[in-house]
């Protein structure tokens, strides 16, 4: 399939031929390949387990870079006035393995991006995990929610053959999943095979791309090595509702304090493991010069949920869609259409110069990063219902401006919330201190992933 954006060189997102063939990105200044499967005659696809979408945060006025603007109370008002709407790509989920080759009997997890328009109803239930907005964001930004759906899809195995997946050409007009989900599609295979083209090897905390393929009515099928049903989310979610029910027995557990604190140390050991390796995935990305630019809680998969195996959890980053090149000679041309909403943020945080530019792009993953902290310490130490994403993320930016300090003495005030400011109390105030490095108002002031991940707190020292 050839996918060209308007004023951009084309982009070849799969090639047809044999079963194992190179999929090259176009980009003369960063040539890379990756050998992936790309014959659908090699995978079988199994049951729909599961889809989420996108949400448009469509109007958003926020804090400007810099620690010498005073906010009225009008600007802090306006931080809560977002036209917040449903994006137009939905991304469906299903098993399956391949079927032949060295490969053969691998675990599979597809990912077919589409339309919302032509989504069926077979989507009856929808959960939206709100993606934070981030400071600074003065114009629209498409922002990655989740809304996953929980199907109950049985039935047998089957080739991708049997869903028209023979190689055939397709005309404008006659596609199924539209040029949006197009470009998504093609922008994530090629931030995979660029990734996973690297010389250092394969980074152990990204989603592997095994292939995909391309049907007859146009669908974009991408096979991911099935490394794990969870996701940060769904622990956050499973951990909050265990809090829950701990409190509602109360004093039938009470007795045992001892097993009460070694479950919290547990908790604690839980996500620090999990936001090390989700920050190893970040900094494997900017080190090789790309963002990842949806990074949330349900963009961090892992291959378990339960807390005394911690030693074996291995996070892994997925989600690469919104991923942006940022190499020096990348930069040097016209935006792409989904990052330029990053760099008119750039533009108005006073970003100018190509290397003004990479900075701030490293700085606004690194606060979406800073939120995926505040989530993690916050979720999975309350009971279920007190606090959310966006609940906290208000709370941090408009009512207490980024200031952690007062936002702690707001907590410790509050007795459901005690639990999440002993975690971050650890090492003398370790995860507090580190939290405000991470959303410092000033981008320029920000941590890079790798100074963060030898932060005491981040290392397990404070345990």
């Amino acid at each position: 399939m050839l996918l060209t954006a308007p004023g951009h060189k084309p982009t070849f997102l799969f090639s047809r031929g044999s079963a194992s063939n190179s999929v090259t990105r176009t980009r003369p200044c960063r040539l890379c390949k990756a050998t992936l499967i790309t014959n659908s005659e090699s995978f079988e696809v199994g049951r729909l387990v599961g889809s989420y979408g996108f949400m448009n945060i469509t109007s958003y006025s926020g804090f400007q870079s810099g620690t010498d603007i005073d906010y009225s109370s009008g600007d802090l008002g306006r931080l809560r006035v977002q036209d917040v709407g449903e994006g137009s790509v939905k991304i469906r989920l299903y098993e399956g393995r391949v079927s032949q080759g060295p490969l053969r009997g691998t675990s599979i997890l597809f990912k077919m991006p589409i339309m919302s328009s032509l989504i069926t109803s077979q989507q009856v239930c929808k959960k939206a995990i709100e993606k934070p907005a981030r400071p600074g964001a003065l114009s629209p930004a498409i922002l990655l929610a989740a809304f996953r759906i929980s199907t109950s899809s049985k039935g047998r195995s089957s080739r991708a053959t049997s869903c028209n997946s023979s190689a055939s050409k397709v005309y404008p007009g006659k596609r199924a999943s539209g040029l949006e989900a197009d470009m998504m599609a093609a922008n994530e295979l090629n931030a995979h095979s660029f990734l996973q083209s690297s010389s250092e090897g394969i980074c152990q905390n990204l989603l592997i791309l095994v292939g995909g393929f391309e049907t007859k009515t146009g669908e974009q099928w991408l096979a991911f090595r099935n490394d794990g049903k969870y996701s940060a989310a769904d622990y956050a979610k499973v951990s909050s509702e265990k809090v829950s029910k701990n409190r509602a027995l109360g004093e039938q557990i009470s007795w045992n304090q001892f097993e009460q604190e070694q479950k919290i140390k547990r908790r604690a050991y839980f996500v620090i493991k999990l936001l090390q390796g989700a920050l190893r995935g970040l900094a494997f990305m900017h080190d090789h010069d790309r963002l990842h630019q949806s990074l949330g809680p349900s963009s961090i998969l892992l291959n378990t949920i339960i807390e005394r195996d911690a030693a074996y959890l291995v996070p892994r980053i997925r989600d690469l869609a919104f991923s942006v090149d940022i190499s020096y000679p990348y930069l040097e041309e016209s935006p792409g259409t989904l990052s330029e909403g990053l760099w008119r943020r750039a533009s108005a945080a006073g970003a100018f110069t190509l290397m003004e530019k990479r900075a701030f792009g490293i700085a606004d993953d690194i606060y979406e990063a800073g939120l995926l902290f505040a989530y993690l310490a916050f979720i999975p130490f309350c009971e279920a219902g007190i606090m959310d994403s966006i609940s906290l993320q208000r709370l941090l930016e408009s009512t207490f401006q980024l200031d952690l300090q007062a936002t702690r003495e707001y907590c410790l005030a509050d007795d459901r919330l005690l639990d999440a400011v002993k975690f971050l109390d650890l090492g003398d105030g370790a995860g507090w201190e580190l939290l405000q490095a991470m959303l410092n108002p000033d981008f320029r002031k920000r941590p890079i992933a790798e100074a963060i991940l030898n932060h005491r707190f981040i290392t397990g020292a404070v345990l």
